[in-house]
C-alpha cells in the first residue's frame, strides 16, 4: 500500500493543474514568510495537495470534479482534521483569479496553527 501511494504522489507531481503549478511555485523553498510546505504529500491514507507540517496545515485545491465528490471531500476533511490537521480548500479559480487572496488565508491559517497538531505553532527558522 505504501509503495502505491508513493506512486501515486510522484504521478499526481508530474501532471499538476495550472492552479497547482501556481500555488506551488509561491509555496516552494520556503517562499511563504519561511514556512516550508510540501506537495501531493502522503497523510495518513491520503495525498494532501499541499502540506506544512509545522503548522498542521493542509491546504486542498479543488477543480471541476470535485463538485460531483462532495460527500467524499467532507469525510476526508473531518479524516484529517481528527488527525490534528487544519484543512484549507480552494476551488482551482480562486487561486488563478485572486493568488494574493489566497495567499492571505493561508497566512492567517499559519498565524493560527491547528491547536491538536503535535507540531502546530513551530514558526519557521531560516537557517543563514
Amino acid at each position: 500500500m505504501k509503495r502505491l501511494n508513493v506512486d501515486r504522489a510522484r504521478g499526481l507531481r508530474a501532471s499538476q493543474t495550472d492552479a497547482e503549478q501556481l500555488l506551488w511555485y509561491h509555496l516552494r523553498n520556503r517562499r511563504l514568510q519561511g514556512w516550508r510546505f510540501r506537495r501531493q504529500h502522503e497523510v495518513g491514507p491520503y495525498i494532501a495537495d499541499f502540506v506544512c507540517s509545522d503548522a498542521g496545515l493542509i491546504v486542498e485545491l479543488d477543480g471541476g470534479q470535485h463538485g460531483d465528490q462532495v460527500i467524499y471531500d467532507e469525510r476526508r476533511t473531518l479524516e484529517l482534521q481528527l488527525m490534528g490537521y487544519k484543512v484549507l480548500r480552494f476551488w482551482n479559480n480562486e487561486v488563478l483569479k485572486n493568488l494574493d487572496g489566497v495567499l492571505e488565508v493561508i497566512l492567517e491559517a499559519l498565524a493560527s496553527p491547528a491547536p491538536h497538531h503535535p507540531k502546530g505553532g513551530n514558526a519557521p527558522t531560516l537557517s543563514p
